[in-house]
């Protein structure tokens, strides 16, 4: 398997998927809407990548940056908001 991280730009305000150090076409966008919250509102990874569990990498990754920030999340993105579900180790972030 090719060597995947998962970055994250505070100031574009998403989390995206790097493939041996090149950017590919994968993402987890947010918005801040109050001061203590995040909105997860947007998944997208291009279909040649989506056998490679690249949005549960990035889900576990944003969630993880949303416990250690102490956020309360918000999952209108329909991907998040059945990701969160699934795995009850999130839920107390809602």
């Amino acid at each position: 398997m090719n060597n995947l991280t998962i970055q994250h730009d505070t100031e574009e305000q998403r989390f995206f998927a790097e493939l041996d150090g090149k950017e590919v076409d994968a993402e987890l966008t947010y918005s801040r809407p109050q001061e203590k919250v995040i909105n997860f509102n947007h998944t997208y990874v291009e279909n040649e990548l989506r056998n490679m569990k690249i949005a549960e990498k990035m889900a576990t990754t944003a969630l993880g940056y949303a416990r250690e920030n102490g956020y309360t999340v918000v999952a209108t993105c329909q991907y998040m908001s059945s990701f969160i579900k699934r795995h009850p180790e999130y839920q107390d972030l809602l």
